[in-house]
């Protein structure tokens, strides 16, 4: 499947083309294209941990980067790519979160004033540990709503751009979508 969106779309599907075939000047390409809006899905991410966090979206993005380079994988398109880079800072958080709970008891835990209690009723429970742990179960149960979570919550895409990269109409993307957002919460209640 390809990218039928932006001119700079297709460009970053072909420098990643050019990357999987071997060429060392396309990951230099890359990065300004896609940094920019990574970085933008880092902080937007980050936005839902805890004030206190030590891990900021810019190291977020370079342990993602870091991680992505090293890896052997057969990119796609711009939405593979996105989808690739949501599940690497994903783990990144999911590892940082689970070094910090072992450095420190309650490392895990998400602290939260009397005044946030009202976003913090709309927010998953438990802390990204336990939020890895569920989507985890959920993509042993369902694999597609698995990824339709990460990429619309890890990765920032819209319900038509999720659509596009799974190849699924932006109607069984919305349904999924709260199917699945109902199994997490239930799944993270009873945790």
């Amino acid at each position: 499947m390809t990218d039928a969106a932006s001119p700079r779309s297709r460009r970053v599907t072909q420098i990643l083309r050019d990357w999987r075939e071997g060429d060392p000047e396309a990951m230099e390409a890359l990065i300004p294209l896609v940094y920019d809006e990574l970085h933008q899905l880092a902080a937007a991410r980050m936005r839902n941990e805890r004030s206190d966090h030590t891990l900021q979206p810019t190291a977020l993005v370079h342990e993602a980067f870091t991680r992505l380079v090293d890896a052997d994988v057969p990119w796609q398109d711009r939405g593979h790519s996105f989808a690739v880079a949501a599940r690497t800072m994903r783990r990144v958080l999911v590892d940082h979160a689970r070094g910090r709970g072992r450095a420190k008891r309650g490392g895990d835990v998400v602290h939260v004033s009397l005044d946030e209690s009202r976003e913090a009723a709309a927010a998953p429970l438990g802390g990204i540990g336990a939020l890895d742990d569920a989507l985890e179960a959920l993509a042993a149960f369902d694999e597609r709503k698995a990824r339709i979570v990460e990429l619309h919550y890890f990765a920032g895409l819209t319900h038509p751009e999720i659509a596009r990269a799974l190849d699924l109409s932006p109607s069984t993307v919305d349904r999924d979508l709260r199917l699945a957002r109902a199994w997490l919460r239930r799944e993270l209640e009873a945790s």
